[in-house]
């Protein structure tokens, strides 16, 4: 089996659509009015375009797709951490249990993360109502920063974290340290 992991393309817009669909299912029946498990053409496409929709290619066909967002698109999250933010995960029922969305999301927390981006951590959300998707994040290294409910019936909503370089994760925790004692600072001075 060849594993082939690349940027998507509009002309996989289909195929991506038909993945995302199939496997946000349970997404939908509990009413989590998440973007991707309503998207149709039109907002794959947009999301392919937009920003850096990573796809898994098992012998020539898509299995598995994840999107590290435009930090402009997701403004509220990123400035909050300053972490790249990655959505969209799915993963076609077909393989599921094969191992192969955790291939992807591997390669991406190291290859794109890590090591092109220089990330120390790289953070997504999830919803608590979902009976499985907060413990498996929780398993794959994630942990939760920050939970909200904001009140669309939809119950608290999970900010997720994973380091994916120890080191660089202890300088941003000390830069980020500074910099709120530096606000601290300048908002007692005024």
């Amino acid at each position: 089996m060849s594993d082939i992991y690349r940027l998507a393309t509009l002309e996989d817009a289909e195929r991506v659509l038909h993945i995302t669909y199939e496997a946000y299912v349970t997404i939908r029946e509990l009413g989590l009015t998440w973007p991707a498990a309503h998207a149709d053409l039109a907002l794959i496409q947009d999301n392919i375009t937009h920003n850096k929709c990573y796809v898994l290619e098992q012998d020539g066909l898509i299995v598995a797709t994840v999107t590290l967002a435009d930090p402009e698109r997701v403004k509220e999250l990123t400035a909050e951490t300053g972490l790249p933010f990655i959505m969209w995960f799915a993963v076609d029922p077909n393989v599921q249990g094969t191992g192969a969305g955790s291939k992807l999301l591997n390669w991406v927390e190291q290859h794109i993360i890590r090591d092109e981006v220089g990330a120390p951590a790289v953070t997504l959300g999830t919803a608590e109502k979902h009976p499985w998707l907060l413990p498996m994040y929780e398993r794959r290294g994630y942990e939760s920063i920050r939970a909200r409910d904001a009140g669309k019936g939809e119950g608290p909503m999970h900010l997720m974290r994973k380091v994916v370089h120890p080191e660089r994760f202890e300088v941003y925790l000390q830069e980020r340290k500074q910099a709120e004692q530096i606000q601290q600072t300048s908002s007692q001075g005024n």
